[in-house]
C-alpha cells in the first residue's frame, strides 16, 4: 500500500486496482469523508481501465490530522496536488463522487492547469454555489411510489425534513440511494454506514469550505478539459436537471443520465457505468 505526506504532514494512502488505459484515473471519495473501499472495483472498472483509489485524511489507510479543521473540503484540496506529484503525473484524470464533487472543483480551481479530464458522478459542486435543495429529494422519492417499501420510507423522510429522524429512519432512507434495493444495494448500504464518520463529515462542511464561489465559476468556465457528468435518473441529489446545470458550468462539460440508477449508478447498472466511463476516457485520446 503507497502511501504519501499531504502539505500539513499527514500521511495518507491509495490504492491500484486494475489495468487498461492510458493514465490512470485517480478516484476521490465521497460520503463525505467515506474510505476509498466504498468504491468497490467502480462496477468493473478496474477491468478496462487502471484506477488510483485514494483515502481521504483519517479514512481507510490513511492518517487522522491532529486538527480537525484539516478536514475542511478546500484545504484537502492540497493532498490531490500531493497525491498527483507521488504518483509521477503531469495531469490528473479525476473522479469524484456525491461529496467529493466539491473537493474535485476546489482541486481543479486551485490548479486547473493540472486537469486532464473530470468524471464528476452524481456530484456536488457547492464550491461552484450550486446546492441542491431537499424538495428535489422529495421528487425523486415520488418517483418511487411503485416500490414495495414506499410507504415506510414516506414518513421517514419527512422526520427527515424536519430534523426529528432517528437512526432507524436514516437507514430507510438507503433505499433512495439505490436504483433497485437487491442485494448489492444492501451489501453497498451496511458497509457505508459501517464507514461514515459523522465528525469528519461534520468537519469537511465547516463554516468557509465554500466562500468564493464566484472565483470558482470563473476558473471552471475557462478549464480546458473535457468533463463528464453522470447523474441517475432516480437520484434526488442531484436530479438530473441539477446535474445538467452542473455540465454548464465547463466550456467542455457534456451530461450522460443513467436510467434506473440513483445515486450509486456503478452498483445500480455497472455494464452501463463502465461503458459511459470508458468511452468518455477514450475519446480523443485521452
Amino acid at each position: 500500500m503507497p502511501t504519501f505526506d499531504a502539505p500539513d504532514g499527514t500521511r495518507l494512502a491509495y490504492h491500484r486496482r486494475g489495468s487498461g488505459g492510458d493514465r490512470p484515473l485517480v478516484c476521490v471519495p465521497g460520503g463525505p469523508m467515506m474510505p476509498s473501499a466504498y468504491f468497490g472495483d467502480l462496477g468493473g472498472l478496474a477491468a478496462r481501465q487502471e484506477l488510483v483509489l485514494l483515502d481521504l485524511r483519517g479514512t481507510g489507510d490513511s492518517a487522522r490530522p491532529s486538527d480537525l479543521a484539516g478536514f475542511r473540503v478546500d484545504r484537502q484540496a492540497g493532498d490531490i496536488e500531493a497525491l498527483r506529484v507521488a504518483v509521477g503525473l503531469e495531469r490528473l484524470d479525476l473522479l469524484g463522487h456525491s461529496a467529493s464533487g466539491d473537493l474535485v472543483l476546489a482541486y481543479a480551481t486551485r490548479y486547473p492547469e493540472r486537469v486532464r479530464s473530470l468524471v464528476l458522478v452524481c456530484a456536488r459542486a457547492r464550491t461552484a454555489g450550486i446546492d441542491f435543495p431537499v424538495e428535489r429529494r422529495r421528487e425523486a422519492l415520488e418517483l418511487r411510489r411503485g416500490e414495495p417499501w414506499y410507504e415506510e420510507v414516506r414518513p421517514a423522510f419527512e422526520r427527515a425534513v424536519s430534523g426529528e429522524a432517528d437512526e432507524a429512519d436514516f437507514t430507510l432512507l438507503d433505499r433512495l440511494s439505490y436504483g433497485r434495493w437487491d442485494t448489492a444495494a444492501q451489501e453497498h448500504a451496511a458497509a457505508c454506514a459501517e464507514w461514515f464518520d459523522e465528525e469528519a463529515a461534520g468537519a469537511y462542511l465547516a463554516p468557509g469550505a465554500f466562500d468564493g464561489a464566484d472565483a470558482a465559476r470563473a476558473v471552471l468556465a475557462e478549464l480546458d478539459a473535457p468533463v463528464l457528468v453522470v447523474s441517475g435518473a432516480l437520484d434526488g441529489s442531484p436530479r438530473p436537471d441539477s446535474a445538467a446545470e452542473v455540465a454548464g458550468l465547463f466550456p467542455h462539460g457534456e451530461h450522460v443520465v443513467q436510467a434506473d440508477a440513483a445515486h450509486n449508478p456503478w452498483v445500480d447498472g455497472p455494464d452501463h457505468f463502465v461503458r459511459t466511463v470508458t468511452e468518455f476516457l477514450a475519446r480523443d485520446g485521452r
